[in-house]
């Protein structure tokens, strides 16, 4: 059993008081190499900001459970190297059972998701409660989900949206005992979030859902998955050094930044981040065919990384100089 708090980690209980309190909203941003935690490190560590480290059961195995929990030590120490200790959570991203929840948490995860949407109400909850009463002996916080999302991200597929039934949250947070709340208002896992012809609009998210879920359950916090907004001119890159990607769109920003105004206290974002990079390992590989050095080709990814998340930090999500 290794405890988080000996990697230098938080769970995310005090920083959401702060964040709702403070109308703004955690950066949680996943990782599955190198370049891309020290992209998020020292984009938050330039901004002031808290982070939510967040690790996919598929990224778990990518990179190595024991790798994995040293590199989180080592963000924290890459952090305070930087000049600035800001709180970082290591947070299991849709974790769809008990055992995986409890390796995470004996591994030094300071905060995980339970993912039960697929399952019955019922069942969801049982899940639900099993992983709370297990995490909370360790003072780790866990995320429960109500409603469906749609799209595909690592393991997580969905055809459909199931919106979040807000007459069941308030039975379902006093039932489970979870920290906090994952809910579907509108948001979806992917590049491809929304089927719009060019020049339609977007569908906003739907805030009356999130208003009646936060008057049922008034000061608890809420979550936001499938968050990433698609930035076309990052699409536009990728597409004008050979790739390929066609009819993608996300939720635009100043949606998220209203939602992150209320008790929104976390807000996922990961496609954008792999879009980025992309976008950059493309760019040097058409613009330099004979380079075969990867770090001639991650490091600019790195730093197009870094940029595109302080964008999301001091625009989007508010939580610039929170830390």
């Amino acid at each position: 059993m290794k405890s988080y708090k000996e990697l230098g980690l938080v769970n995310s209980r005090e920083i959401f008081k702060k964040a709702m309190a403070g109308k703004y909203a955690i950066p949680a941003f996943n990782f599955n190499n190198l370049e891309q935690l020290q992209a998020i490190i020292m984009a938050c560590v330039e901004t002031k900001s808290p982070v939510i480290l967040q690790v996919s059961s598929g990224a778990r195995k990518y990179a190595n459970a024991n790798l994995l929990k040293n590199m989180a030590k080592g963000a924290v120490e890459f952090a305070h190297e930087l000049g600035y200790d800001i709180p970082i959570v290591l947070h299991l991203d849709h974790g769809d059972s008990f055992e995986l929840c409890q390796s995470c948490i004996e591994s030094g995860f300071s905060s995980v998701m339970i993912d039960g949407s697929h399952l019955s109400y019922e069942e969801n909850i049982a899940l639900t409660k099993k992983v709370v009463d297990y995490a909370h002996q360790f003072d780790v916080t866990v995320e429960g989900e109500l409603g469906v999302l749609a799209g595909i991200e690592d393991e997580v597929s969905a055809e459909h949206h199931t919106y979040t039934r807000p007459e069941e949250v308030e039975d379902f947070v006093k039932r489970t005992g979870v920290d906090s709340l994952a809910i579907s208002i509108g948001t979806s896992h992917g590049a491809f979030k929304f089927k719009v012809k060019p020049g339609e609009a977007i569908p906003p998210l739907r805030f009356d859902i999130l208003e009646e879920v936060q008057k049922r359950i008034p000061g608890f916090p809420i979550v936001l998955h499938g968050a990433s907004s698609v930035p076309q001119d990052i699409v536009n890159e990728i597409n004008q050094y050979g790739g390929k990607i066609e009819n993608s769109a996300g939720v635009p920003e100043d949606q998220l930044r209203k939602a992150a105004e209320s008790a929104v206290c976390k807000i996922n974002i990961d496609s954008d981040g792999r879009l980025a990079m992309t976008a950059a390992v493309r760019k040097v590989l058409a613009e330099n065919p004979s380079e075969f050095d990867p770090r001639k080709y991650l490091g600019p990814a790195r730093e197009k990384l870094k940029e595109l998340y302080k964008h999301k930090i001091v625009n989007v999500l508010g939580s610039a100089n929170k830390a």
